[in-house]
């Protein structure tokens, strides 16, 4: 199985609150959940090295023409911000299943979704 994953999964799984291991597959990151997660303000060196090292064991998916035009899609008939319209755009044009936990995603009728329990 092929998987996108979300900013919030990856965020959840690098702080240690993923109740559950991720589903065994091929994973990728969009380019927006890596420009995401080192935007964040005070990372440490140590924190902007676990973010990398999890990346390097995902296919990083840039922006493509057909990504562009997914995204422009999703952003018209279901307004979503930018970076949730693009990540789910990637997952769309990769055929893959997205991992999230952003509930305001299941309404994406063309997008395959499965979350992932967190800890309590």
């Amino acid at each position: 199985m092929n998987y996108t994953l979300d900013t919030n999964i990856i965020i959840y799984l690098l702080d240690g609150k993923l109740a559950e291991r991720l589903p065994n597959g091929e994973f990728y990151t969009s380019i927006i959940s890596k420009l995401e997660l080192f935007s964040f303000p005070d990372l440490t060196p140590e924190k902007q090295e676990e973010i990398r090292r999890l990346l390097n064991i995902t296919q990083q998916i840039n922006l493509t023409d057909t990504i562009c035009a997914q995204t422009i899609e999703l952003r018209c008939r279901y307004r979503l911000k930018l970076p949730d319209a693009i990540i789910a755009a990637t997952a769309i044009v990769r055929e893959s299943i997205l991992l999230t936990n952003d509930s305001r995603l299941n309404r994406i009728s063309e997008l395959t979704i499965q979350t992932l329990s967190l800890k309590i």
